[in-house]
């Protein structure tokens, strides 16, 4: 093993330690709190020769590694939110040693506070929206008979206004989903749209909204994402969660 570093999870605040007991961590090491007033640093050590800036250079290219390290990244991140108001860090945020870590925990330390109060008692739901293809689909019948190019061409502008319509009232509805979580969120994002590659889905995505819900409007939110699902038959609803708060917790940019 050559040179060591310590991987920085998240950020709690009234975290018990034993919280984490038995929680596997990148790499070999064991999970460790760093203090730094009220706030607590949760990391481990890692090999710099595998996380250092080489390392990762050629790590993050390997999809296998990758998947691992952000399954154990996450692992620690929900044992975390569990237990505290937690501020995750973005996978392999590494520091050379404790020391480091104190200074980069106090230097954010007011955004850190900030971010911590603003998704205590809270959780983040996922919710996509597809444009749904099969709804717009014809029931099969016989087509009528093209005698000649009018036709032709008069069908093809019938079939180009019925998806234009359909298209208007698939994003009409994604805004009207929006809406109504909003509505009962905190807070609202929306992310950029999944490449089909990643999502699964070949469909368009219409919405990608991350929404922080206090934990005691959890059954309400759930309830009203059902009520779309039954209300708007012309998408695809995808509800995820209860997450960590990672959309409304960072404080690497601030």
């Amino acid at each position: 093993m050559g040179d060591r570093g310590r991987y920085l999870y998240a950020v709690c605040r009234g975290l018990d330690p034993s919280a984490l007991t038995g929680v596997p961590a990148v790499g070999q090491e064991p999970l460790e709190i760093v203090e730094v007033l009220d706030l607590q640093g949760v990391v481990s050590t890692v090999d710099l020769d595998e996380f250092g800036e080489d390392g990762l250079r050629s790590n993050l290219e390997k999809l296998d590694w990758v998947e691992q390290t952000a399954r154990r990244h996450d692992a620690v991140v929900q044992a975390c939110g569990h237990h505290a108001p937690t501020a995750p860090m973005r996978m392999t945020t590494i520091y050379l040693d404790d020391g480091s870590v104190r200074r980069q925990l106090e230097l954010w330390y007011d955004a850190l506070v900030e971010a911590l109060n603003r998704v205590a008692r809270r959780q983040e739901w996922s919710v996509k929206v597809y444009a749904n293809t099969s709804a717009r689909q014809r029931a099969p019948e016989a087509e009528p008979a093209v005698t000649s190019g009018a036709a032709y061409l008069r069908q093809k502008k019938t079939a180009a206004e019925e998806r234009r319509t359909a298209e208007a009232r698939a994003m009409a509805a994604a805004e009207e989903v929006d809406r109504a979580l909003g509505g009962l969120a905190v807070a609202t994002r929306h992310l950029r749209a999944q490449d089909p590659r990643l999502s699964g889905v070949e469909e368009t995505m219409l919405l990608n909204g991350a929404y922080l819900v206090d934990e005691h409007a959890a059954p309400e939110f759930t309830a009203q994402v059902a009520a779309l699902v039954a209300g708007h038959p012309e998408v695809s609803i995808a509800c995820g969660g209860p997450w960590p708060p990672y959309s409304f917790a960072t404080v690497e940019e601030q």
